[in-house]
């Protein structure tokens, strides 16, 4: 494939309407509510820019992958990691057609909306169920509360999202959710 078409299909995927969804990703552990809001409330609709050290576009796959300094935005929402890998469905010769399915984010995973900041090891961003997880050391930070735990997802249709504890290595449910909810000051 000629440089011709790669430049118009990373244009095509930027420009691309997006719904969003979630890989079930197999940590087990207890569930419990966490204050991921901001994050909840983003516009999956949004084009999506991008910027990497490197991009790969395999079409017949259907993927592209981007490595090195990955940083991908989506409105005020924005992912940073090692290396992604952008799966969509659509094209068949017309680009105009290409609709993001999914992103896989791994290596030092960071999503960052307004005043909260999410991190992890791996992160999935899928566009048709329109959730977000991010897994394995996951870290929450935000004004509201602060968090660590195995799994987090965040729900971009319900505005919810659902920490959930480390899992030991055999698979068993062990690990907790901890964190710290801030307390207002009296004026």
């Amino acid at each position: 494939m000629s440089f011709a078409p790669h430049r118009h299909l990373m244009r095509r995927l930027r420009r691309a309407s997006l719904p969003v969804c979630i890989m079930a990703l197999a940590f087990g552990g207890s569930a419990s509510p966490t204050p991921a809001q901001d994050v909840a409330r983003h516009d999956s609709s949004a084009p999506v820019d991008y910027a990497a050290d490197r991009i790969e576009v395999l079409d017949k796959a259907q993927r592209v992958m981007l490595s090195g300094n990955v940083d991908i935005t989506q409105k005020d929402l924005r992912l940073r990691a090692a290396r992604t890998i952008v799966s969509y469905t659509g094209g068949n010769g017309n680009y105009g057609d290409v609709k993001i399915d999914r992103i896989v984010a791994t290596g030092n995973v960071e999503i960052l909306r307004g005043d909260e900041k999410v991190w992890g090891d791996v992160a999935v961003y899928d566009f048709a169920r329109r959730v977000i997880t991010v897994a394995g050391n996951v870290r929450l930070q935000n004004a509201r509360a602060n968090g660590t735990g195995g799994r987090l997802v965040i729900d971009l249709d319900q505005h919810t999202s659902q920490f959930v504890g480390q899992s030991s290595a055999e698979g068993a449910a062990g690990g907790r959710v901890k964190g710290t909810f801030n307390v207002k000051k009296k004026d």
